[in-house]
């Protein structure tokens, strides 16, 4: 009987991260690199680097504006030429625009669903032409809590990630057979550049702690776990599932 552990280890196996120069795609590398895998690094606006160089080994980094209709195939195309495959996609790239609905841009709406919605419909897409022949691949999307409420000044974020959940269960039951397992990872309120303003509000950061039964925000490193086990071969019989990483919010 194989040990449990060795389920979760990742050797020989090509891990694509997006939005990996910081912060939850960062750390999520990192942990997949630690298993064994050989990882890119995405980055854009923020280069992707510095998270490679802190890695070690084989990772590369990668640039793409995903933002744009055709950067996903840029960095899909970069990723495979360097490394000749995919095994695991982890979709974490993402944006945000704060402001009241009846003043959105509707410029703005759109970049936010091509970034966290689209782009992850076609960086999907592309990984499972890849892996299909093979009958095997993991992908994990990035969700949200805003994937189950509404939020507050970010319509366009919350149609996005509740889309996003939608999206991989629709995925999942269309790759389960082919032996590629669509997860999605929705986390809670984390210490990151896209919470910065949460933080710095002072009475916004008592009331989401006040609401977080483990009374503190998430670490990025608290996402790792969840997300070896989501690349693994740990979940292999797991699809479709959105897991909460969110110290208790959504059970309060």
């Amino acid at each position: 009987m194989q040990n449990v552990i060795d389920s979760f280890r990742l050797q020989n196996k090509v891990a694509l991260v997006t939005g990996a120069a910081s912060g939850l795609g960062a750390a999520i590398a990192t942990a997949l690199a630690q298993a064994g895998a050989t990882v890119a690094v995405h980055g854009n606006r923020r280069p992707a680097a510095q998270t490679a160089a802190k890695i070690g080994g084989d990772a590369a980094a990668f640039r793409a504006d995903l933002s744009s209709t055709s950067g996903a195939a840029d960095l899909f195309s970069q990723v495979v030429e360097q490394f000749g495959r995919v095994d695991i996609l982890i979709n974490n790239a993402g944006t945000i625009h704060r402001e009241t609905a009846e003043d959105v841009a509707l410029e703005d709406w759109q970049q936010v669903l091509q970034v966290n919605l689209t782009s992850v419909f076609q960086l999907s897409q592309l990984a499972a032409r890849d892996m299909i022949p093979r009958g095997t691949g993991k992908i994990v999307n990035i969700a949200s809590l805003l994937s189950f409420q509404g939020g507050i000044r970010v319509p366009a974020y919350a149609a996005s990630k509740g889309a996003v959940a939608q999206l991989t269960k629709a995925l999942a039951n269309e790759w389960a057979a082919k032996g590629i397992q669509v997860n999605a990872i929705a986390p809670g309120y984390f210490r990151t550049e896209n919470t910065s303003t949460l933080q710095a509000d002072e009475t916004r950061n008592r009331q989401i702690l006040e609401r977080i039964p483990a009374g503190r925000w998430g670490d990025p490193n608290d996402l790792a776990g969840a997300a070896l086990f989501l690349s693994s071969a740990a979940s292999n019989y797991v699809n479709g599932t959105i897991v909460t990483v969110d110290g208790g919010w959504m059970g309060r």
